[in-house]
Order: C-alpha cells, then structure tokens, then sequence
C-alpha cells in the first residue's frame, strides 16, 4: 500500500533523477532513500526507476505514475490548506443578518475590513429587522448579526462596534425646519412618526422615555419599523420623528436633520452572536467590528 512518505520521496527522485541530490532536498540519509524507493516499487509491483551506475531514469511505468502521484499530493496540499483556513477562520462560510440603516456606514465598512484579511470567506447577507436577526441567531439561521442590543432573549451577547446620537427629522417646509436645535419640549403639540413598540422595541423605549422626561406627549400619527420609512414619512409631511443619526445619511429629499438639546439616550450598534460561539470566522468578525471605533477616531483626525 503506497503512503505519502514514499510518493512524495518518488516524485522528488523522479525530478532529480539523483538520488544523492534527491536525498539532500528530503532531508534523509541516500540508503534510507533507496530503501523507500524499494518499498514503493513493491507495492504497486512494477520497477519505477531504471539504475545504472551512470544514470537513474524513470521507467515506463514510473512515467505513468508521475503526474497521478503530483496530483494526489497536490490535493492533499490543497485539502490541508483549506482545512486549516477554515479552522483559522480564513476560509468557509458566514451567514450575516443586518439592519437596513448599516449599509450607510456599518455594513461596508465592517465587510471591507473583514474580507481584507479573509478575503477567502464566503458571505451570505441577509437584511432582517432586530427582532427577526435576534430569533434567527437563536435559530442558528445565521452567524452573526449586525443590530442592535435585543433585550430579553437567552443565548446571546452583543460587541458595540458604535453609537449614534438621535436627531430630529423634520419636512423641510415647516417652520421648524429653519431652527438649529430644538428642545423636546418644543414638540408637545407637534404630530410625529414613532417606532412601533413590537418590531422596534430600542428605538420605542427611547424615544418614550425622552418624551415622558420631558414632560410631553406628542400626538403619534403613524408608525413605522425601518428608519428609511420614517424618515419618508417625515419627508411626506405627515410629522416630524426623532431618528438615529446615521437617517441623515439616507439622502431623503425635503428633509432636515436638527440637534435636539434633550434627546434620547444614544443608541448601540452591535454584532450580536451565539453566546460561547467557537467559530474561527465569527470570532475574526467580531475582532473586525470591534476596530471600527478606533479606526473611525483615527480618520477624523485626518
């Protein structure tokens, strides 16, 4: 039965047709080489080599066996690398859920940084609401996801890879539009678009909570799960909405962004996981998303 110790031995001789120089370049002693030789040759049962004192040729059936014996070790190369990749997170598969309001910003940059030392990892992306990523997570539908913190659901952690303070959108045709900055209080009779509390329970406990501290109560006219449709809500005229920074860069016309003196507390955006997860891939995701802080603060300061 030939093993890899004598294939490989086999084609080393074969390119060198030496076996002094043969034996040099495998490391062993020359008669631990021909003996190596022998044993092969009695496996398949067939002369590979033709000796002479001269010269060492490859036989007919040797010059058979040459390039079937270069492809198995080949594979076998090949098998190992991919092997280890996937062990070391290089290689394989990763299953991706993200919010919509991460492909301006989040997504892309997380996925440029991830692939630049993976670039061997195939991603599956898939947009899913918070509560739909946090069920599939669970599910083990998908790897990893980019959300926010989910409260309330067993077997999960949450990295913060950033934050984002909320603004106030407002139609640019209103009155308010020409202010700078507003207080909530300056809102109490104003019609606004809300986060439902069922699909987009952080951004609804937030916005509650600043209203309620501010002592006001704004008539809710519409609601809506995706930050883009609130916004397009706002842009139709419908109300004004309290929304997380990144909304301004959604490029929604007849839309104007303000700071708000009293507004909610800052929102997460997160990778969330399986809670002991192994994977090499999601680990390295997760090493990724967390450099995008340091790497943000390095940009803005040129």
């Amino acid at each position: 039965m030939m093993d890899i110790v004598r294939l490989r031995s086999f084609v080393v001789l074969a390119e060198d047709l030496h076996f002094g120089r043969a034996a040099a370049r495998l490391g062993i002693a020359q008669p631990h080489l021909s003996r190596r030789i022998r044993e092969l040759e009695d496996d398949v049962g067939a002369v590979l080599f033709e000796r002479s004192q001269r010269r060492v040729v490859l036989s007919r059936p040797g010059a058979a066996l040459l390039p079937r014996a270069r492809r198995i070790l080949d594979d076998l190369r090949r098998a190992s690398d991919e092997t280890r990749a996937i062990a070391e997170g290089k290689s394989g598969r990763l299953r991706i859920g993200f919010i919509h309001s991460s492909t301006y910003g989040t997504l892309p940059e997380l996925l440029r940084l991830f692939a630049h030392d993976h670039p061997q990892v195939v991603l599956d992306l898939s947009e899913m609401t918070m509560v739909e990523q946090a069920a599939a997570l669970v599910a083990g539908e998908i790897d990893v996801g980019i959300l926010r913190p989910v409260s309330g659901v067993e077997g999960l952690c949450f990295t913060t890879i950033g934050r984002e303070h909320f603004l106030l959108a407002v139609p640019d045709d209103w009155a308010l539009a020409a202010r700078q900055m507003v207080s909530l209080r300056d809102l109490a009779t104003t019609a606004m678009i809300g986060f439902p509390q069922l699909t987009s329970p952080m951004f609804h406990a937030r916005v509650t909570g600043a209203l309620d501290r501010a002592g006001v109560t704004p008539p809710i006219v519409q609601e809506a799960t995706q930050i883009h449709t609130v916004v397009g809500l706002v842009s139709a005229g419908l109300g004004v909405a309290l929304v997380p920074e990144v909304a301004a860069r959604l490029g929604v016309r007849g839309v104007r962004f303000l700071r708000i003196s009293d507004g909610p507390e800052a929102v997460e955006v997160c990778i969330g996981a399986r809670q002991g997860e192994t994977s090499p891939a999601v680990q390295a995701f997760v090493r990724a998303g967390s450099q995008l802080p340091d790497r943000r603060l390095r940009d803005d300061r040129g």
